[in-house]
């Protein structure tokens, strides 16, 4: 059916949203394909859902290529299946949580590893029903605190999650394999670029994991890469970690007298006056110095815990390397907040000593002069090894200790992966240097493993009868986000300029002008169109300016534009490459087939 203006319940928008950060939040609330609910949470509009259904579509066959079998949990659902697999506490404040008229809590799914593990458990029992793939398309419920950027970090979602059941290790790796080949075919039939890179597990849990990255100066997640091939998001990158160095024949360590030196800055400037190096280094630098970061951690109990983590002073805390690392040394799975400790977290523990605080609070006594002990969990930077010696806080006001030798002088409790990655960082695999850059997560693929399957009680009788635990593995697709980052990969300063494969439409017919004869011509090229296959828009509104629907026409983005006006007094209409900008003058009998071709060509 064609698409006539004069009827489709549609508004455009000269002017941006107020609320709007990025252009596919711009463009898709003015030309009309989402409205804003409440913050993080929009409605779709005619024009929206036919390109979020395209993209759904592309998805699904995807899906059934490789066998994938599609189902549908509610969205609504009860406590319990996440009490067991302790994510109701894990999500922390991320999650929506209700009760209804009897006090029940439930929740809003932020995602269902817990429903399908309990759908296969509930209806297969035998290696022989193995391997399965499942997947739905759901809407997703996620509390963010800051939501922003339009479709891009919403509160409801829409994503495609599949879950592969296997009986072994080696049936996991077969169907992530299988996911991973079909999620690089549905971004290439959508014609988003995506760079599969090396990725943490967080609370999902597992071992192996990637995300899908779509390369934009918009996106939220760093990433690098390298001229070898390697490419992690920066919270898995792994620091080549220097060699241990034998501090047989070091120096003691010494406590100087360095007043108002609370800052990396000040204390290289004083060192090198008070303590000037008698090597060929020449002079003390920032990467000398073991700056000490004090972290408040929330746990998703709401207990606040301090950490404190020491790195070469050259080098900043990235906090989101810190969040995605930092779970196992407190024994803790699940969302946590992540902040710098505040003045009443260091009144609560006096032996931080600010702008002066060094490690060994436990065992270096002796080289620090503290009294008591501390049991504060202390991690430091790979780049901390044994033998390395350090300009470091003394724990005393106005006091640094020079010459302090890791494994010598002080422990720590872990190792963590906590440092900013800068570009010209060599690739852990060796392959050369490192470069940034910034990304959309489209989408992301675990090995699961056996955590649900465990926490649940997912078993199978294998082929001698024995029961084994399924192992799993999780893959998911943003499909709102897709749709916005289409759109944030395909604009100008007139507007949308969708791929032909999710575009509402394949043309968009305008009748410019006044005249009965125009708008039976359109009239009739639209209907000649849609009867030989092709979706259409047609601008039959009679009292709307050339300028305004020309106007409507790039902004709506429609691949083809074909304009029936003065040009029917020569027998011709135009039609114009909405991408290209290339325009041509076809006779009205054959522009039809001109259009056809043209879009069957492509």
């Amino acid at each position: 059916m064609v698409l006539r203006l004069s009827q489709l319940f549609l508004r455009t928008l000269r002017e941006d949203p107020v609320d709007a950060e990025v252009a596919s939040h711009k463009l898709l609330v003015r030309a009309g394909y989402i409205r804003r609910a409440a913050p993080g949470i929009y409605t779709w509009l005619p024009l929206g859902l036919s390109v979020l259904r395209k993209v759904e579509r592309i998805i699904r066959e995807e899906m059934a290529a490789i066998g994938a079998q599609e189902v549908h949990f509610p969205a609504l659902l009860p406590r319990e299946p996440y009490e067991a697999t302790n994510r109701w506490t894990e999500y922390g404040e991320g999650l929506f949580r209700l009760q209804d008229r009897k006090g029940a809590d439930y929740l809003l799914a932020p995602t269902h590893e817990e429903m399908f593990t309990l759908l296969v458990k509930d209806l297969y029992s035998s290696y022989k029903d193995l391997p399965l793939s499942l997947y739905q398309i759901q809407n997703k419920y996620r509390d963010e605190a800051r939501p922003r950027a339009g479709l891009l970090r919403g509160r409801e979602f829409i994503m495609k999650d599949s879950y592969s059941f296997d009986v072994d290790d080696a049936g996991l790796d077969a169907s992530y394999a299988a996911h991973r080949a079909a999620y690089l075919k549905i971004f290439e039939r959508l014609g988003l670029e995506v760079i599969p890179v090396a990725a943490t597990a967080g609370a999902m849990g597992g071992s192996k994991s990637e995300e899908f990255l779509h390369p934009t100066e918009i996106g939220e997640d760093t990433f690098v890469r390298s001229p070898g091939g390697y490419a992690a998001n920066v919270e898995a990158v792994t620091t080549v970690v220097p060699a241990s160095i034998d501090f047989t024949d070091a120096p003691p360590a010494r406590v100087l007298d360095t007043p108002d030196t609370p800052t990396i800055e000040t204390l290289v400037a004083a060192a090198n006056q008070l303590a000037p190096r008698g090597d060929s280094e020449g002079f003390w630098s920032a990467a000398d110095t073991l700056k000490n970061v004090v972290l408040a951690v929330t746990l998703p109990t709401g207990e606040r815990q301090i950490v404190v983590i020491g790195v070469p002073g050259d080098r900043a805390v990235d906090l989101k390397r810190v969040e995605a690392n930092i779970g196992s040394f407190l024994a803790i799975a699940g969302e946590i907040g992540l902040e710098a400790a505040n003045e009443e977290d260091l009144k609560r523990n006096p032996e931080l000593v600010k702008g002066y605080i060094g490690p060994g609070l436990e065992l270096g006594e002796a080289v620090l002069g503290l009294e008591g002990t501390s049991k504060l969990l202390y991690l430091v930077d790979p780049r901390v090894v044994p033998g390395t010696s350090w300009v470091t806080g003394a724990n005393q006001e106005g006091k640094h200790v020079f010459g302090l030798v890791a494994g010598r002088d002080f422990a720590w409790d872990g190792v963590i992966e906590c440092t900013e990655v800068r570009a010209g960082d060599e690739a852990p695999d060796g392959s050369g240097p490192l470069e940034t850059a910034r990304g959309i997560e489209m989408g992301h693929i675990f090995q699961l493993g056996r955590k649900y399957a465990e926490a649940l009680d997912l078993k199978v009788l294998d082929q001698n009868g024995k029961q084994v635990v399924v192992t799993m593995g999780s893959y998911g697709v943003g499909v709102t986000r897709a749709v916005a980052a289409l759109a944030e990969a395909n604009n100008d300063e007139r507007g949308l300029v969708w791929p032909r494969s999710v575009a509402p439409a394949d043309v968009h017919v305008v009748a410019v002008g006044r005249g009965e004869e125009i708008f039976a011509a359109a009239e009739k090229l639209a209907t000649d169109l849609e009867a030989a296959g092709l979706e259409v828009i047609y601008d039959d509104r009679p009292k709307v300016s050339p300028g305004v629907k020309f106007g409507d026409a790039e902004l709506v983005g429609v691949p083809t534009i074909v304009a029936v006006g003065r040009g029917l007094v020569d027998g011709v209409v135009e039609i114009k490459d909405r991408r290209t900008g290339e325009a041509e003058n076809v006779a009205v009998e054959k522009a039809a087939d001109y259009v056809v071709n043209a879009v069957r060509q492509k």
